[in-house]
């Protein structure tokens, strides 16, 4: 069956770095868009951003522009996205997820198929 497994978070402080990652299984990788989902304490899951089926074209939420770059490893099945500058609001669980629809970036959560567990991710101030 389809696997998504996230790794890669914790704790780290106001303007620090981290990176989470995603290991894809059960599915052909290559064939699906990807995305980056989180969702803080009392709020509903929002966009972070997006990658095509060949990693040329990313999409990336206006609050996390500049900061987060997301990218893909097709031979690998593994994508990842980077976190700079970080803020006490982009603590979050982070969700990775895929699509199969027919587009070079999807950033409605709901044309998603596949979904991964989740990764805390906690950014002090």
């Amino acid at each position: 069956q389809v696997q998504l497994v996230e790794s890669g978070g914790g704790l780290v402080q106001a303007g620090g770095s981290l990176s989470v990652s995603c290991a894809a299984s059960g599915l052909t990788f290559s064939n699906y868009v990807m995305g980056w989902f989180r969702q803080a304490p009392g709020k509903g899951r929002e966009f972070v951003a997006g990658i095509s089926r060949s990693g040329g074209n990313t999409n990336y939420a206006d609050s996390v522009k500049g900061r987060f770059t997301i990218a893909r490893d097709n031979a690998k099945n593994t994508m990842t996205l980077q976190m700079k500058s970080l803020k006490p609001e982009d603590t979050a669980v982070y969700y990775c997820a895929a699509s199969p629809k027919p587009a070079a970036v999807v950033l409605s959560g709901g044309l998603y198929d596949y979904w991964g567990q989740g990764t805390q991710v906690t950014v002090s101030s």
